[in-house]
């Protein structure tokens, strides 16, 4: 009989938030890993809404390996021109043919995906066209024989695990994380976009905490046909940096706050044409200066976070009911946060899930729960804190529908 190991175990230190330097970082929506991220997520959602409508299941899907190859654009003031496309590559492993007592189907796998990533691209950006920017191409082939057996074996309604693999959350953020996550999502919010037109989704926000003091670096590519010159585009920076600002200081808890935006320009304003600034014709710098890998952006906690535990896992295109990869990272963080907010005796709470191929998800290897904390941990809180873990592992199939509907983040 299968049993998972749980593990409640105090470490020493002082909490992120207490150390005296704090690294963290968000590569936003129209960052190319986020992108690559977010097509390769679109691709195992359309794949896992075909199978449900047409069978009754998920069947056995993981494209979870993509890369964008950036293009090249020639932006300029008052205008720009995109010279050639970008690349977006999806490969992986699919069910590609269902068979039933009664016939054999054939899955339009590429159409579904192609058409996920156009579906992206179209509701996310305003100025990049799939069509007309971007080359698309998949490189999908049937799974193994074992793994598509072990994906798809019927005989437990809990799906068996299809990878040896791990997840890891924590709770709660931090200030500066908190900062960081809603500095990247308030740039790209269509009130944001309203205001400031000239601000492009191809956003980057690194924080430093430093004892008391926060300071942000913002990276925003400027839309350039928006922008008719210097000064315009000078101010636009200003007003980011303003709004930023403002909104960190309301998140800061009292603590300085600076905000650099664009600090890679180098600007001359007595020989304006010989400026260098950060302009786009689209909105992201996958059209010209950058390239982008599934798995290389933001963790399951939405953050790159060098100062916590974490995963190197990628979560985005995995598919939603059995691959741990995914589906831990996830539960990790629900269990942390579960746990930090319920028992309320925590300083920083640590969970990692091993799982083992071939055993239920609900019955991980291991289940580490670490915790800092200034108090007395009773073993009534111990005893909590165990059950909040089993009750979670036990829902664990709950976070497919979850997933499904994009209610869970996953980077």
């Amino acid at each position: 009989m299968q049993k998972t190991t749980i593990v409640f175990e105090r470490i020493r230190g002082k909490p992120t938030s207490k150390q005296y330097v704090e690294i963290v970082e968000r590569k936003g929506l129209g960052h190319p890993d986020y992108i690559i991220d977010s097509v390769c997520e679109a691709a195992s959602v359309a794949l896992s809404k075909y199978y449900l409508e047409n069978f009754g299941r998920i069947y056995h899907h993981n494209v979870d390996k993509g890369l964008l190859v950036g293009g090249r654009a020639t932006p300029f003031f008052g205008g720009g021109r995109v010279d050639e496309p970008i690349q977006i590559v999806i490969a992986g492993r699919a069910t590609t043919v269902v068979k039933t007592p009664t016939n054999m189907y054939v899955i339009p796998v590429d159409e579904l995906l192609k058409e996920a990533a156009r579906s992206f691209i179209k509701k996310n950006f305003r100025f990049l066209d799939f069509d007309k920017h971007i080359i698309y191409e998949s490189r999908i082939k049937p799974g193994s024989a074992d793994l598509v057996k072990i994906v798809e074996y019927d005989k437990s309604e809990v799906p068996l695990s299809n990878d040896t693999s791990f997840g890891v959350g924590y709770a709660p953020f931090t200030t500066l994380e908190k900062i960081v996550y809603n500095a990247e999502k308030e740039i790209n919010s269509p009130s944001f976009k309203q205001a400031l037109r000239e601000s492009g989704e191809d956003c980057k926000v690194m924080g430093l905490r430093r004892k008391d003091t926060i300071h942000l670096t913002v990276a925003d590519g400027i839309v350039s046909h928006l922008t008719p010159d210097l000064d315009h585009y000078i101010s636009v920076k200003e007003e980011i940096r303003d709004r930023i600002l403002d909104m960190a200081v309301k998140m800061s808890d009292g603590m300085n706050v600076e905000v650099d935006v664009n600090t890679g320009d180098m600007i001359n304003l007595e020989k304006k044409n010989e400026s260098s600034v950060y302009l786009t014709v689209t909105g992201t710098s996958a059209e010209h200066g950058d390239d982008g890998n599934t798995g290389r952006g933001n963790r399951a906690s939405g953050l790159i976070t060098p100062c916590r535990q974490m995963s190197l896992e990628a979560t985005a295109g995995k598919n939603p009911v059995s691959h741990v990869g995914k589906i831990y990272n996830v539960a990790a963080y629900k269990i942390a946060d579960k746990i930090y907010k319920e028992c309320n005796v925590f300083d920083e709470v640590y969970v990692k899930l091993l799982a083992q191929i071939g055993r239920r998800i609900d019955k991980p290897l291991m289940a580490s729960i670490q915790y800092i904390s200034s108090e007395k941990i009773t073993s009534g809180v111990k005893y909590e804190v165990e059950e909040i873990v089993r009750y979670e592992l036990k829902n664990i199939t709950s976070l497919t529908d979850l997933i499904l509907r994009g209610e869970v983040r996953l980077f």
